[in-house]
């Protein structure tokens, strides 16, 4: 089984062609050892930066660039992905080699970097039913998931020489205050429920537990797992929200995307991962192990998963807001304000009753 499911690349998508003459001719100049006539194909998921296959003779590279037409410099920083990558490789093993960063627009229009390319499994929401692990598969990739997580937690980011590349002190409230203001600049609707959330994250901020390089976005689908082994974790993805700051605020935002099959239908359809395939823990499985891994201190982990849930319901609720006002047209997001306003019921119930799974 393992053999047929590694990650393949396809045709790239309408639109998001790249000028393959100049990225030829720029890779083989740049690449020692690179050689023969380009070949590009892309990754078909992510909803933000983009990602390419390469082929150049025998070597297969990454390449990653900011979707056509961003404006938002900071949410696509080539540049400081490719720092922390460059970083982290030399002594985390689990983070793809760089090769180079190129901010000159002139080669693809836009800045990027090519990275190695790691050969394995991505388990994404709707993967083939007859790719999809068995239980106890299952439970071995969400174990080697959670202490891989456990293991980026650990990275001493100083010694990495990373120790700039954000400010965790005060990182908590900055998080609950601006996630907080970006709903309400994105508001379209009375959700009473999600704005009690926000008020009660705001009146029950614990400090900081310690400061970590922590990802922002650490899910299945932004991991690679080992073709012979599932249940290991040979490279963590997607990079592009790293930061430093509280590492439980990461296991939040991890939390809030985890739907268990005990939640509701509504709540299993929002999976962006297939942590409802049996043999996933549940929430408070997760932080039972994290916490036996890392010796962190989880007494205040409910908080965290609100403010977990109610980050994805503001994300929901800026996509929202664009199509609501025009921005989109796509039919998909007009649904969304439903999610948004049963997330803030599920954030509230949290809160409430103090508690991760069984909310309903």
């Amino acid at each position: 089984m393992a053999k047929t499911w590694a990650d393949q690349s396809t045709d790239i998508r309408k639109g998001e062609e790249l000028q393959l003459a100049q990225l030829e001719k720029y890779l083989i100049e740049q690449i020692e050892g690179a050689s023969g006539a380009l070949v590009v194909e892309q990754f078909p998921s992510g909803f933000s930066n983009l990602t390419y296959l390469l082929k150049l003779g025998d070597l297969e590279l990454v390449l990653r660039r900011p979707p056509f037409g961003a404006k938002i410099k900071s949410a696509h920083d080539m540049g400081r992905e490719y720092k922390i990558l460059h970083a982290l490789s030399k002594s985390y093993s689990k983070a793809p080699r760089p090769y180079l960063y190129c901010e000159e627009e002139s080669v693809i229009g836009a800045p990027f970097y090519v990275m190695e390319r790691v050969q394995g499994v991505i388990l994404r929401s709707k993967m083939p039913k007859e790719m999809q692990p068995d239980a106890a598969t299952m439970g071995g990739i969400a174990n080697g998931l959670i202490d891989t997580f456990v293991e980026l937690h650990d990275v001493d980011y100083k010694a990495v020489g990373l120790g700039d590349l954000g400010k965790p002190e005060g990182y908590v409230e900055r998080q609950v205050v601006g996630w907080t203001k970006r709903y309400f600049k994105s508001k379209t609707d009375e959700i009473p429920m999600l704005e009690k959330a926000a008020e009660w994250l705001s009146a029950n901020m614990p400090k900081e537990s310690s400061a970590s390089l922590i990802h922002n976005d650490f899910k299945y689908d932004n991991v690679v797992l080992d073709l012979k082994d599932w249940t290991n974790v040979i490279a963590v993805l997607d990079w592009e929200m790293s930061t430093l700051g509280d590492p439980l605020m990461d296991l939040g935002t991890t939390l809030g995307y985890w739907v268990n099959q005990s939640d509701p239908a509504w709540m299993q359809m929002l999976a962006l991962s297939p942590t409802v395939l049996p043999g996933n823990p549940s929430r408070t499985d997760i932080v039972q192990r994290y916490a036996e891994k890392s010796g962190r201190d989880v007494d205040n982990i409910v908080f965290y998963y609100v403010f977990g849930v109610f980050k994805i319901a503001v994300i929901a609720q800026q996509i929202y807001y664009r199509y609501k006002h025009g921005h989109t047209q796509d039919k998909r997001f007009a649904s969304l304000i439903e999610a948004v306003k049963g997330l803030g019921g599920v954030a509230l119930q949290a809160a409430q009753k103090q508690k991760l799974d069984n909310l309903f």
